[in-house]
């Protein structure tokens, strides 16, 4: 038999293969190799006529007593005897709870299951049992009452932000992305000394605009502080710009979904999150949408505040502010003594009100995911 790693079945033709093969065949076809006849056999192993008809259908299956009457019969180890009986009934429990998914298959209508598959983050079924198993296997729940337990009632509990609650499966399969790559990435425990350090390293980053360059480097420096970095696209459904949860007392979690696809977004949405790990605990999941106050209003009124002084400082940005002068020479010049990209400046400025959304989005560097190029 082949050996399964840890991760189980790497594909759902592994789970549900088109044909079942009792170990009853293997016994008649090694029976018709040697001619001899069912009776014969029955003499041989000490077994009933009877209970070799059952054998031979699949209907008594093979104890440890009789792999070894069989080892000494027709020569395969006990074992490969035991071992594919294993095999057979796993196979047909497999068959049976295929079939037991049927009444959940209305399930696969809440989840964002066109754009799951075209993330690759499960793969398409070939029929709506198989996919049903397919999400659950995803999210790492063995029925949808867990699902809804685990990750539904999470997400529902976001009252103050109806546009997350809109959706509540879109939000929780990108959650559970984040949860699925954080177990590649290898971190040392979280050491908030080490955090903060990576902190003041990776703000030197923001003028890095290749993100094939900056984001491995992120990931890097985070992890050698015990926080995992992931980034992933976010569903339709799920107007999630980032979160942070701690998976575990000494390693974090934070995910960002490149909501906005520009650069003053996404550096002011990732030191929003590590805000949320410095000074928030460690007994909360935040979720949150650039713009809006969510679960935790003070909180996220905080992480605002951490996030825009340590991309411009507060003093030095007032004083610009009051010159008025927000040119595109004024802006460039002001960003490089600051040493952040122009459009983190613009960003702000249009934030507080004193440049229009529509002036001088040039500045900033836009992104976008490998699946849309």
């Amino acid at each position: 038999m082949t050996e399964r790693t840890l991760r189980g079945y790497e594909s759902l033709a592994d789970f549900a293969p088109d044909w079942i093969s009792a170990p009853g065949e293997s016994i008649a076809d090694l029976l018709d190799e040697r001619g001899w006849s069912q009776a014969d056999f029955a003499i041989r192993t000490g077994f009933t006529p009877k209970h070799v008809h059952l054998l031979l259908q699949g209907k008594a299956g093979i104890s440890e007593d009789t792999a070894l009457r069989l080892e000494r019969v027709l020569g395969s180890s006990a074992r490969f005897w035991l071992n594919l009986e294993t095999q057979y009934r796993e196979q047909l429990l497999r068959r049976q709870a295929i079939a037991s998914f049927e009444q959940d298959v209305m399930w696969l209508k809440e989840l964002p299951l066109a754009e799951m598959i075209a993330f690759g983050w499960v793969e398409k079924a070939s029929s709506k049992a198989l996919q049903v198993y397919a999400c659950l296997r995803y999210f790492g729940v063995a029925s949808v009452d867990a699902w809804r337990e685990q990750y539904e009632k999470p997400v529902a509990a976001y009252r103050a932000a109806p546009k997350l609650t809109k959706k509540p499966a879109a939000v929780s399969a990108w959650l559970r992305q984040g949860e699925r790559e954080a177990e590649k990435i290898r971190t040392d425990a979280y050491s908030r000394e080490a955090f903060e350090a990576a902190l003041s390293e990776i703000r030197g980053l923001t003028t890095e605009s290749d993100p094939a360059k900056f984001i491995p480097s992120v990931i890097e420096k985070c992890a050698r502080a015990g926080v995992v970095v992931v980034c992933a696209p976010a569903p339709g459904g799920c107007p999630v710009s980032g979160a942070t949860k701690w998976l575990s007392a000494n390693r974090a979690l934070i995910m960002l979904s490149l909501r906005g696809k520009t650069d003053d977004k996404l550096w002011f949405t990732f030191f929003h999150e590590t805000a949320h790990l410095l000074k928030h605990g460690k007994r909360l999941t935040f979720l949150d949408i650039l713009g809006e106050a969510g679960l935790n209003a003070e909180e996220e009124a905080e992480a605002d505040e951490f996030a825009r002084d340590l991309l411009i400082d507060a003093a030095r940005y007032r004083s610009f502010c009051e010159s008025g002068r927000f040119t595109e020479a004024a802006i460039r010049s002001f960003a490089a003594d600051e040493k952040i990209p122009p459009g983190v400046v613009v960003g702000r400025l249009q934030f507080d009100g004193r440049l229009g959304w529509d002036r001088l989005n040039k500045l900033k560097v836009s992104y976008r995911w490998n699946h849309e190029a």
